[in-house]
């Protein structure tokens, strides 16, 4: 007789990298250290107790939700944490955002009903509550079959916040999301983020990570009926004093899906300030499983240093239990500007600043390229725009 697999405590890996311990209950959890698999990038001293219960007092999350004029078929609620509308793409597989979920009093959920088409941005802003407090919350965004919706997802404000977001894309939907973490120099936020796709359904997923003082992100998407379609892009600038993470999981688990991961980020340090190193981590899960026939999948994490004082650290894992996929690959890079680059455009005259910043943004304009809503776009090339101002490159 086959004695019965124990599950492992604290998101420790077992089976294969889509089978972690989960739980909406973080009495479920042990504390996290830093010697964790998932926790080894993290400066866990800068987490401000989210990790080990020793956080401030606990407070609502402030969200506004704004909808557009030509709004159709879109409600918005605030429920309590027992709604059973919560929590259907998967319980939380760490402590921090099991955390969320067992301190939040109230979520928010916006619903597209069933055949709605909403072609302009809902927007949500969620702002944060200051010093001496520690907000949580949940957002939930569910899109019910042959939907179309966009929602833009922004942070502002100061304080410390964990929360979890959560997408339900329902069969033949489509569901394209914008996260800007717009964050004051001092804010915290941890955010734990699992979307569910249907059946030919299709998730655009965009993070834009330019605020805060540490900001880390846990997107896992999950299929839950064969033709899926998702795309997975993030930008992100951190300066010197700011760490910023992403550790994603793509789990294929149904017959021709694909899905494609991008994401681009530069840092710069500044030696001369007695703030820690600018510091980057991502982390790039894919899980094809044995029944996932015909799944075409890619990754790729391309990082910029363009001073001293800066490190990035990129891990792209690709776990396949099935040879019968139409293809699965993966790449990361760090490194400094391409001379060639930099040749040609001094060559044409160009003087030596402005070709690198010309450069750094033609980097990152693939992935802003492909992020829906013109204003948006606009908005991220501001931004890159504004890192870059004064940077001596």
């Amino acid at each position: 007789m086959t004695a019965p697999v124990e599950r492992v405590k604290n998101a420790t890996y077992h089976d294969t990298k889509g089978d972690l311990f989960s739980s909406f209950d973080v009495a479920d959890f042990e504390v996290p250290h830093g010697r964790d698999e998932v926790w080894r990038f993290v400066p866990m001293r800068r987490l401000r107790g989210l990790h080990d219960g020793s956080f401030a007092t606990p407070v609502a999350s402030k969200v506004a939700v704004e909808l557009p004029e030509s709004a159709s078929g879109i409600s918005v609620e605030t429920v309590t944490k027992d709604d059973p509308r919560l929590g259907q793409a998967g319980a939380p597989v760490d402590r921090t955002a099991a955390q969320a979920w067992t301190a939040m009093s109230e979520a928010t959920v916006v619903t597209f009903a069933k055949n709605s088409v909403n072609a302009d941005a809902v927007n949500i802003t969620v702002s944060g509550s200051g010093a001496d407090v520690t907000s949580f919350g949940a957002i939930t965004i569910i899109v019910e079959e042959g939907a179309e919706a966009l929602v833009n997802l922004h942070f502002v404000g100061s304080g410390t916040h964990s929360d979890n977001h959560e997408y339900i894309v329902g069969d033949n939907a489509r569901l394209s999301v914008v996260v800007h973490e717009d964050w004051a120099d001092d804010a915290v936020h941890l955010a734990g983020e699992r979307a569910l796709v249907g059946r030919d359904a299709v998730l655009r997923h965009a993070v834009a990570v330019f605020g805060g003082s540490l900001v880390r992100l846990v997107p896992q998407v999950k299929f839950a009926g064969p033709g899926g379609d998702a795309e997975l892009l993030g930008v992100y600038f951190a300066d010197d004093g700011q760490f910023f993470e992403q550790r994603l999981l793509v789990d294929h688990a149904h017959p021709n899906c694909k899905s494609n991961v991008l994401y681009k980020g530069a840092l710069q340090g500044d030696p001369s300030t007695e703030r820690t190193e600018a510091r980057t981590a991502w982390v790039g899960d894919v899980l094809i499983r044995a029944n996932a026939q015909g799944t075409s999948t890619y990754e790729a994490n391309r990082n910029l240093v363009l001073t001293e004082g800066a490190r990035a650290d990129a891990v792209p894992n690709l776990e396949i239990e099935t040879g019968e996929i139409a293809g699965a690959g993966h790449a990361a890079t760090v490194g400094r500007f391409d001379d060639e680059q930099l040749f040609y455009l001094l060559s044409r005259g160009i003087e030596a600043d402005d070709a690198r910043r010309l450069i750094v943004r033609g980097f990152f304009s693939e992935v802003i390229g492909r992020i829906p809503g013109e204003a948006t776009r606009e908005l991220l090339e501001a931004k890159i725009a504004q890192e870059l101002d004064g940077t001596e490159l």
